[in-house]
């Protein structure tokens, strides 16, 4: 796992990420799919830094969850706790970017 972000950046990335809501859940049948690689680059486009879950059911570990969607969808992994984690994927373009580090 490579990282485009320095340990500030992802300080300060983990306490915006604080009061986020989780915003998708990898359950038991929810493998990771194409389908939810493109949900997940979607709200990254739309919002950067997003907070998932993985359910207790499910057989990826927040980990394992984490590296395979950050790979997939080019994104940074700020955190990961217990079965939350967080993904950081700037703006390329600057004018929309909502989150500056």
């Amino acid at each position: 796992m490579s990282s485009n972000i320095t340990s500030k950046q992802r300080a300060a990335l983990r306490g915006i990420a604080n009061s986020y809501d989780t915003i998708f859940q990898i359950g038991k049948s929810s493998e990771i799919s194409e389908n939810l690689v493109k949900q997940v680059n979607d709200a990254l486009a739309a919002r950067e830094l997003i907070k998932l879950r993985v359910l207790n059911n499910s057989e990826y570990s927040a980990k394992d969850a984490a590296v395979e969607l950050s790979e997939k969808t080019n994104s940074e992994i700020v955190q990961v706790i217990g079965t939350r984690f967080v993904l950081f994927k700037q703006n390329p373009d600057p004018d929309k970017r909502k989150i500056s580090i």
